[in-house]
């Protein structure tokens, strides 16, 4: 069985910090690419950040650029996603995803490139 599980949501007020977790069964993610995504009600899903196989390349949304990092832990076969100074328009349903097929050292943040979707960690920025 194959499949990643996010972790690490809550509330937290504006200016606040996060960090979610990305852990996989059943696939290393170091051979992945791995992204970030979120959905509100009524919107699509939008891709925050990813990261590449190999190289380990990144990309940001430019909404959170300067404020989130995506990393890998190897030996714990976990993606991190940092996020700080958080604003009520980051609250979302975030989404860590897979694509064990990426092209090397190459990364998308779009949605359809990825096959493997965890279940989700609500986010709410409130004060």
């Amino acid at each position: 069985l194959q499949f990643v599980e996010e972790s690490g949501g809550g509330l937290v007020q504006p200016g606040g910090s996060l960090k979610l977790s990305c852990a996989a069964s059943g696939f290393i993610l170091d051979d992945c690419s791995i992204g970030w995504f979120r959905q509100v009600p009524g919107k699509g899903r939008e891709g925050v950040s990813c990261i590449s196989n190999g190289a380990g390349n990144t990309l940001y949304a430019n909404s959170v650029k300067g404020r989130f990092t995506i990393s890998r832990d190897n030996a714990k076969n976990t993606i991190y996603l940092q996020m700080n100074s958080l604003k009520p328009e980051d609250t979302g349903v975030y989404y860590c995803t897979a694509d064990r097929w990426a092209v090397q050292h190459k990364c998308t943040l779009n949605a359809d490139d990825y096959p493997y979707w965890g279940q989700g960690t609500q986010v709410t920025v409130s004060s």
